[in-house]
């Protein structure tokens, strides 16, 4: 298993899938990066460079555990790609990894080749998702089984008399079948601390991001999933709306994982893109 050393001294670790031009990738989270995969056969066609960010996977546990603020983390990016050598990178991220992704831009904007934000958070620029956002795509699911279960816990949620998040799991994928639902077992955080202190007080600025990514250069990819519950397509558009040169693109019938939920499309939209 590949490392290299943070700033401040942090041994972080990647993985390598694939062969072709390298993309690095940064997983949501803070959260195990083996649930990217393979990102649904990406790697046949690039070389997928996936960092475990700090306090997950093989990367060690950081000793100042507010260094996995997300802000903090874009210095770890960075040693990454001067370890890799690479005088610009492609980048690749999904869902939170893309608060992470998008501040490093702001930051390091010459570093960046093109940026693939997939199912982006949007914290990082303020973009702030509704309940009712939530609720109408919601309602989109209403003659899948599990629907009524579902839906009763995510308006206890967004009421704030409910908590039950494992109940709504089913909104954030196309499918709710086996191998959602595996998927879903594999995908939760086990560093909570490291969740807790991503997105702490001061973790994001938005307003200087938003700037800063106005003058990027580099084309960017925001690919949004039809029903994706954690990043709505209308608040993904809006998010591609701050760059000059975006892509914005909505796979019918996914969820927050389209490689999942229809790989063929998925690397097809993302490789053309990354090509």
């Amino acid at each position: 298993m590949p490392t290299f050393s943070a700033p401040d001294g942090t041994r972080l670790a990647y993985h390598l899938h694939g062969d072709g031009d390298p993309v690095v990738c940064l997983p949501g989270g803070p959260v195990d990066s083996t649930y990217l995969g393979d990102l649904g056969g990406l790697s046949r066609q690039r070389q997928l460079i996936i960092l475990d960010l700090r306090g997950t996977g093989r990367s060690a546990v950081a000793q100042d555990p507010s260094s996995c603020r997300c802000d903090r983390m874009v210095g770890d990016v960075e040693a990454m790609r001067e370890h890799l050598g690479f005088a610009q990178m492609d980048l690749l991220a999904h869902s939170g990894g893309a608060n992470l992704a998008a501040q490093y831009a702001a930051r390091y904007p010459n570093n960046v080749g093109k940026l693939a934000l997939i199912g982006p958070g949007t914290r990082a620029v303020g973009i702030a998702i509704t309940g009712e956002t939530r609720r109408e795509l919601a309602l989109l699911r209403k003659d899948e089984p599990w629907f009524a279960q579902a839906f009763a816990a995510l308006e206890a949620i967004t009421e704030g008399t409910g908590s039950d998040w494992e109940a709504i799991a089913p909104f954030f994928y196309g499918r709710w079948d086996e191998a959602a639902q595996k998927h879903h077992a594999a995908s939760q955080p086990s560093n909570i601390d490291a969740v807790v202190h991503f997105g702490a007080e001061g973790a994001f600025a938005p307003a200087a991001t938003r700037t800063a990514l106005a003058a990027l250069n580099a084309p960017v990819l925001l690919l949004a999933g039809e029903f994706d519950m954690n990043s709505p397509p209308r608040s993904v558009a809006e998010f591609a709306d701050l760059f000059s040169d975006a892509t914005f693109d909505v796979q019918p019938g996914a969820g927050h994982y389209p490689w999942l939920d229809d790989a063929d499309q998925f690397v097809a939209t993302t490789g053309a893109f990354l090509d």
